[in-house]
């Protein structure tokens, strides 16, 4: 199944009887889980530490070096599916409401191609 098909709540069960077949939940607290994405995403942002632009272009086109890329961040998206399983968060929803949010402090006419936080626009 890829991303055309699969369904974030296919996604979170897949997580959910991988981590209940172990009897896992009990570890996953919020604030286990809330480590687990940060660490894996320390472990993500690792791949790329003191790189250059052309050579992380160069690590993801290489399908070996890329492989641990790809394999930090479903990492990163596990404990992410994990945490809102874990707290009946629907991220679809919580996603929609954060961009919509981002929409009104980032207005396409002052934010278009500047990357300056919300409060420096002008």
């Amino acid at each position: 199944m890829d991303d055309t098909v699969a369904r974030i709540d296919d996604a979170k069960e897949l997580v959910k009887r991988f981590c209940e077949n172990r009897d896992w939940d009990r570890f996953h607290n919020p604030k286990d889980l809330a480590i687990g994405i940060s660490t894996e995403a320390g472990e993500l942002l690792e791949r790329f530490r003191f790189k250059t632009p052309e050579q992380c272009s160069e690590l993801l086109s290489d399908p070996a070096l890329s492989e641990g890329v790809r394999e930090e961040l479903a990492d990163v998206f596990y404990f992410v599916l994990r945490f809102a399983q874990m707290n009946d968060i629907d991220l679809y929803s919580a996603l929609e409401d954060k961009i919509a949010k981002n929409g009104e402090k980032y207005p396409v006419e002052k934010s278009r191609g500047n990357h300056r936080k919300y409060d420096e626009l002008s």
